[in-house]
Order: structure tokens, then sequence, then C-alpha cells
């Protein structure tokens, strides 16, 4: 038996989320997945929302691979392991490259330094999420496939027709998802190389209500002549800098989706509160480190 995170969902719900984790090449497929009572358990390559810990038997013929992030075409390893990423490579036929990164997120621009450790070297790859096509390259703008399911969170929620602000946009996945049911989505970021790769995501997904804006956060509340419905947040190292800017941009009533990272619970309770905010929901979306985690606290701008 091998330890492994897993999805539990309804039975009635199994082979529509297994399609969907593998969709998303989450689903770990050298293990079988099994049940327990009413529910499926359905194991994935990596910690998620949600997910928990089981014991599962390996599928005949399948290897035990070493732990790692699919993004797209890309493996990105935990340790630096050439003859593990080798065996990754070898046993998953979409992936074209296996890299380890040598540095935390950092920098202005939010980037990461990778070594190759198997296949092709390079950093860009092409995503599929929920049937949007997005063009990253992960060592010159942020990317985060363990956010499909909270974009998918908030377009659930959206109403028709809104004003939406993304501050912190990257290659574009959150502007570009929400702009299926909003009037505006307005996409800023600070890295020019991150604004280039969404033109080519908003082009290549035929996104048309999408503007796309070079700036810093700090000055959007001088750059944009109103205010918006909903704001995305997605800064997790600093965004509480910004939430000022934040609440200044949002319309009375709007809703500021505020992602950061967290020690405990209600940790940034005080600062949401003394701004003008009510938090609805507060929410783990996935560990960052150990005793961090990448948190969501769902905001209402007071009137």
């Amino acid at each position: 038996m091998v330890e492994q995170w897993c999805i539990r969902v309804p039975l009635k719900r199994g082979e529509e989320v297994r399609r969907e984790l593998i969709e998303e090449e989450a689903l770990d497929l050298s293990l079988r997945v099994r049940t327990d009572g009413s529910a499926l358990l359905l194991p994935v390559v990596e910690q998620r929302e949600n997910a928990e810990r089981s014991d599962f038997e390996p599928q005949p013929g399948r290897q035990v691979l070493p732990r790692h992030e699919i993004v797209g075409g890309i493996a990105i390893m935990q340790d630096c392991d050439p003859a593990g990423a080798a065996d990754i490579l070898t046993s998953r036929p979409s992936i074209h490259s296996v890299l380890f990164a040598t540095s935390e997120v950092s920098g202005e621009y939010r980037t990461r330094e990778f070594r190759v450790l198997a296949g092709i070297p390079t950093t860009c790859t092409d995503v599929i999420e929920y049937g949007y096509r997005f063009t990253v390259d992960l060592s010159n703008a942020y990317f985060s496939s363990r956010l499909s399911s909270e974009r998918q969170r908030i377009l659930e929620r959206m109403g028709d027709g809104e004003i939406v602000l993304d501050m912190f946009s990257g290659v574009g996945p959150f502007a570009i998802t929400l702009a299926a049911r909003a009037a505006l989505v307005v996409g800023s970021d600070i890295n020019p190389r991150a604004i280039t790769l969404m033109l080519t995501n908003l082009a290549q997904n035929r996104t048309r209500n999408v503007l796309p804006i070079l700036a810093d956060a700090h000055h959007l509340p001088a750059i944009i002549p109103w205010q918006f419905d909903r704001i995305i947040m997605n800064l997790p190292l600093s965004s509480s800098a910004f939430l000022s800017e934040g609440f200044r941009l949002c319309k009375p009533g709007g809703v500021i989706h505020f992602y950061t990272l967290v020690s405990g619970k209600g940790e940034h309770n005080e600062l949401i509160h003394e701004l003008g905010g009510e938090i609805t929901e507060e929410r783990v979306v996935r560990s960052y480190s150990p005793g961090q985690w990448h948190a969501v606290y769902d905001v209402k701008v007071k009137d």
C-alpha cells in the first residue's frame, strides 16, 4: 500500500471528477481509485483543496513516481532527483520537461529560477484549464494550476455584467476565466513579460472584454477613474500591502477576494475590518510551507 493525497467525492460524481482530474493531469494514475462507503477516493499527484491522506494499491505495471506538480507539459519536482525526473518523463507521455525550482517565488515580478532535470530545456508550456488554453513561461511570470478550482468558484458566484479588476493578473487565468460572465475585466500587472503572455492568451482564447494594464497596483486608484463590482487580489506574499488600494477601487457592496499567506485563522481580520470590510468567508486554498497556508478571504465592502 502507498499513502497519497486524495479527493473524496460521492460515488455518483466519481466519474465526472475523475475525468476533470485527468484533464488537469492531477489524477495519480500510478495508484488505484478505491471506494470508502458511499464515497470514491481519487488519488491526486499533490496536495490540494479538501485533499486528505489515504492508502492506495499501486496500479499493476505502473511505478510510483516521485512527488511533483504538473503545469501543462512540465513537471516540477519537489526534490532535485535526476533519476526520478527520468522516470516521470518516461511514465507521463504528456510531459516534455521536468524541472526543479532552485529558488522560491520572489521579487517584484513574482518569478522563480529552475534547473531542467530531464526533457526539453524550456520553462514554457501550454496549460488547458476548463476549456481555456494558457501559454505560460514559469521563469518569467507567475502561474499556479492549483488555483483552477478557485477561478471556477468565483465564476459561479458572479452575476452577469459585472465590472471586475484582477490587480495581479499574471498571464491572465483569472481575468480570462471571469470574462465569460463579466461586462469588462481589467487585468493589471507590473511584469511586462506577464502582460505580453496575457495578450497571447487573450488572442488564442478569443477573449475581447479584458483590458490589460501594465502598472504598479499602488498606482491603480490614480489611473482607473471608476470602481469595480469585484476585485481579485492574488499576491499571497504581499497582498496585504495593497489592500487599502483594493478597498478604494471597489464599489460599496462590492466583493474583494483577498488571497494571502496565513499561519492561523483570522490573521487579517483586524486589518479588513479597519478598512471597512465584512468577511463573508475565510478558507484555506492549499498548503504553502510548513506552518503556512495560502488562504482567501471573501470580503464585502460595506456601504
